[in-house]
């Protein structure tokens, strides 16, 4: 591309010099080689001139495209008053451009249409299902191993859309806190993590769902294929504020995730077993495939979504309960 577009620029800057270099050219088969050079040094600074100029309008255009991407602070530059406070007029910047450096963590997606393929008492099998998941950076090689020190937040809700009043039956909420830390010069080791996460559900008596856990988790490549292996422990409670003595014999104690992107789309799989291996063996696995949505429908970092759940804990009201689920929808991160 950049050799066609030299090709280009010296193409028309040669163009619209020709009579200067015929001229040149005559002068050097007269004889007049000095003439003929000065003409020759002549036509060479207009084509610099020209082919600056080209390359300066060229990038101008670049950043424009660039900021029209981010409309908000495209709307602060154009519409928005400076004031003389430096201070000020950055809060005002941050205020208008909603830029509090809040980053996507876990996908964040809507599927409109799931289907459970159990039946279950009071409950619709139709339903929508959607989660948000952000992550706030706090501090970076404040230890100076070069990590990370962030707080993250997921929610994931269950709405029985296709219910009279379409109520919400379930959601989960898991707060973190975790530390991030790169491994260096390491062919497939990347990173490590680790995190303190409380996961519940915001329901009263027995239909209450709550636990603290720590977990560490590690990060894995070959090539395009991401592996994360991730072990937990759940800090224990008294009896009587358990809410789900026998988690751990229905989530066990880690699960595995396979990442694997080609080109626009991704595959995801995440395993999930006790590792008992007799008849109270229990388990779960999760596929994601995101993929590029039709050109009518495309927009910037947003593709389809399809979803395929089977085993226990889709959500915390079910982790003892055998679910098959299967949506398809909108992911807007992944």
């Amino acid at each position: 591309m950049k050799k066609l577009l030299s090709i280009l620029i010296s193409t028309i800057c040669l163009a619209s010099n020709e009579n200067i270099l015929i001229e040149a050219q005559k002068l050097e088969d007269e004889g007049n080689f000095k003439e003929a050079m000065i003409l020759y040094k002549k036509a060479a600074i207009i084509n610099n001139n020209k082919e600056e100029k080209y390359i300066d309008e060229l990038n101008k255009t670049q950043k424009t495209q660039e900021n029209k991407t981010d409309f908000k602070k495209a709307f602060f530059e154009r519409n928005i008053d400076s004031v003389d406070d430096e201070e000020t007029e950055k809060s005002v910047e941050q205020l208008i451009t909603k830029d509090f450096g809040i980053y996507p963590y876990k996908k964040n997606y809507i599927l409109p249409a799931t289907y459970t393929f159990n039946d279950i008492d009071d409950r619709h099998n139709f339903e929508t299902a959607f989660q948000i998941s952000i992550e706030k950076p706090l501090s970076e090689n404040l230890l100076g191993l070069d990590e990370n020190i962030s707080v993250g937040y997921t929610q994931k809700s269950y709405w029985q859309t296709t219910k009279h009043s379409a109520p919400f039956r379930e959601t989960n909420y898991e707060p973190e806190v975790f530390i991030q830390v790169p491994v260096k010069e390491n062919e497939y080791f990347k990173a490590i993590k680790a995190s303190f996460m409380h996961s519940s559900n915001g329901k009263k008596d027995d239909l209450s769902r709550s636990l603290n856990r720590i977990y560490l988790e590690g990060y894995f490549q070959l090539s395009n294929l991401f592996i994360t292996p991730r072990v937990w422990y759940r800090i224990p409670e008294s009896n009587s504020d358990d809410d789900n003595p026998d988690f751990s014999q229905y989530y066990g104690y880690g699960d595995i995730n396979f990442l694997y992107a080609y080109k626009q789309h991704t595959f995801e799989l995440l395993l999930r077993n006790n590792l008992r291996f007799d008849k109270t063996n229990k388990g779960a696995a999760e596929f994601n495939w995101t993929f590029p949505l039709p050109e009518f429908i495309a927009s910037k970092n947003t593709f389809g979504l399809f979803q395929l759940f089977h085993g226990y804990g889709q959500s915390l009201i079910d982790y003892d309960r055998e679910i098959t689920n299967v949506g398809i929808g909108v992911a807007f991160s992944r």
